[in-house]
């Protein structure tokens, strides 16, 4: 297999921060940590990685003329609820491959309700859910509480802290004021599910896609609960992962997450987020088609530890499965 040229497309978190971006705002983009990783990870792969950064910058170097094997990205754009689709749609006009889903499954995912409906009407369970566009409408909210509310395109917990579970129907309209207030987007209402919490981790194309592993995601007393961006950041803190393998309920969760990743059209790695239901079975919450990759606290990479591959050996299967989807090995 020949060494390809990669062009690495990203958004670095410090860019945007001297730029006057507030530090909410970039909480879903990369450290030049996670960049060097990937960086450090594909050279030991034997592949020749070049740094492109965020996507206009991408957009300016094809239309000049340039072009890489491949493009990685995993850039997650700036604004726009399709804006995890913008470097997606560049590649394709640029006819450039590139690694992971296409513009269709990268906007269709990030918009939570979206992914939902289209899991749903494949017959797959998923908890009921609204979609509340503004406060006022929460009154009409057909679910009985507990609720859990956080904003329907956002990615790294963003939203989702103490006060994303609504106890009482007259605390909902309030909850969803203060999202709303704060994010500028709609605001995804579903049933709480009180059950066990697992992420999956799916890496491959059509029949060769495969399960890394399930991991089972819980808190500790003390944590706030629900699995925020501070327990994300502070796992070591807050958080015991562990890996469930054989169990039936393992079995359930591989089946879902499979069966979501080909009905939203997802390509070369996913992560799939699922909380059991107060009878225990496995309920789809949401997928990510752009996972996040930073070697230490990042879900999938965590996972793959635990189920024994190296952060490396993680991203030659990405790569891999994304050559030889793209003709580029046969």
């Amino acid at each position: 297999m020949k060494p390809l040229r990669i062009a690495l497309c990203y958004d670095l978190k410090s860019d945007y921060l001297a730029a006057g971006f507030a530090p909410e705002d970039v909480m879903d983009f990369d450290e030049e940590e996670t960049i060097a990783a990937l960086e450090g990870a594909l050279c030991q792969l034997g592949h020749h990685p070049e740094r492109v950064g965020r996507g206009v910058e991408l957009a300016r170097r094809l239309a000049a003329g340039e072009r890489w094997d491949l493009v990685f990205n995993f850039a997650e754009g700036v604004r726009g609820r399709s804006r995890e689709a913008q470097v997606p749609a560049v590649c394709e006009m640029f006819d450039q491959p590139y690694t992971f889903s296409d513009p269709l499954t990268c906007a269709v995912t990030l918009d939570k309700s979206l992914a939902k409906r289209v899991v749903r009407d494949h017959g797959l369970p998923t908890a009921p859910f609204a979609l509340v566009d503004r406060p006022e409408e929460a009154a009409a909210v057909d679910l009985p509480p507990p609720l859990f509310v956080k904003p329907v395109a956002e990615g790294s917990s963003k939203g989702v802290t103490r006060r994303s579970q609504v106890e009482a129907r007259e605390d909902l309209e309030a909850a969803c004021a203060e999202l709303i207030g704060t994010f500028r987007q709609p605001v995804l209402v579903e049933s709480f599910l009180p059950g066990r919490e697992m992420t999956v981790g799916i890496v491959g194309n059509g029949p060769d896609a495969r399960v890394l592993g399930v991991m089972e995601v819980a808190f500790r007393e003390g944590a706030e609960p629900a699995y925020t961006a501070l327990n994300k950041k502070e796992y070591a803190t807050w958080i015991d992962y562990a890996l469930l393998d054989g169990e039936p309920l393992a079995q359930k969760a591989r089946k879902l997450a499979l069966a979501a990743y080909e009905a939203l059209g997802c390509r070369d790695l996913a992560r799939v987020d699922i909380r059991c239901d107060a009878a225990g079975e496995p309920q789809f919450l949401e997928i990510n088609p752009l996972p996040g990759l930073h070697p230490t606290y990042s879900d999938l990479p965590i996972l793959a530890d635990r189920a024994g591959i190296p952060y490396a050996d993680l991203l030659g299967q990405v790569v891999e499965a994304s050559a030889r989807r793209w003709g580029l090995w046969s």
